[in-house]
């Protein structure tokens, strides 16, 4: 039996769901008014997780899509993990006290690397890393700025001090239903040695079976926005094709 997960994605911003093209908070696509809802949606279809990003809080560096996620963590059957303005442990232990499983740190895991390390020790498996790579270097904040560190270094310092969950995002992939950077995500699973979730370019249900067939190497599962909301296929489909 896999293991693979399934990600269904919702990214709000200003209350809505929305999905923009390769980090661009110029180019956006409106899919729903109510995050709660599409998270209802994708739980009602199977899924056990569910991947919320709040895009405002990510640009601004404070919550400020949190009532959507503590409603889908608290009223669905679905796990949820959080990503995006999530800079301080007060946001960590709000998300976590509240019924939310899985908290991402994505810009605080470069820019300040030992809290990074002190909230992995302290809340072990609810803490994932999200790394937002371009060209193999880490982006930051929103995607609007390139690190020079490298992802699979970040990677390997990270999965040291303990952290058990990658999010690894391929920003040239990112929205373009071009497919997964299957060998990028493959290289941070071997080089961490640590569980790898997929995100960016998931364009059909092939895409999924090319990334499991890494499962044993530690490619976890794999992050779906536009490929859903284009109907390219459901939550439900893409489920049943991972569980075979």
């Amino acid at each position: 039996m896999s293991n693979f997960t399934i990600y269904p994605a919702i990214d709000m911003r200003d209350g809505k769901c929305v999905r923009l093209i390769q980090g661009d908070y110029n180019q956006e696509t409106i899919y729903g008014n109510s995050p709660f809802d599409m998270a209802k949606s994708f739980a009602d279809q199977g899924a056990e997780w569910i991947h919320m990003v709040d895009l405002d809080g990510a640009k601004e560096g404070v919550r400020i899509n949190d009532s959507y996620v503590i409603k889908a963590a608290k009223e669905l059957g679905a796990r949820v993990q959080i990503g995006g303005g999530i800079r301080t442990e007060q946001d960590i232990a709000h998300y976590l006290e509240n019924g939310i499983e899985r908290v991402i740190l994505g810009s605080t895991a470069v820019s300040n690397p030992e809290f990074t390390k002190d909230m992995i020790r302290k809340y072990g498996k609810h803490i994932a890393i999200g790394i937002d790579a371009k060209d193999g270097k880490v982006a930051t904040h929103g995607w609007l700025q390139t690190s020079e560190t490298r992802a699979i270094d970040l990677g390997k310092i990270l999965a040291d001090a303990g952290a058990e969950t990658f999010i690894v995002t391929d920003i040239a992939t990112d929205g373009m239903l071009s497919g997964p950077n299957v060998d990028g995500i493959v290289a941070m699973a071997k080089a961490t040695g640590k569980n790898v979730i997929a995100s960016g370019g998931i364009s059909s249900l092939d895409d999924l079976i090319k990334l499991q067939e890494y499962e044993a190497q530690g490619v976890a599962g794999a992050i779906i926005g536009k490929a859903i909301y284009t109907n390219r296929f459901t939550v439900k489909e893409a489920l049943e094709k991972v569980r075979g």
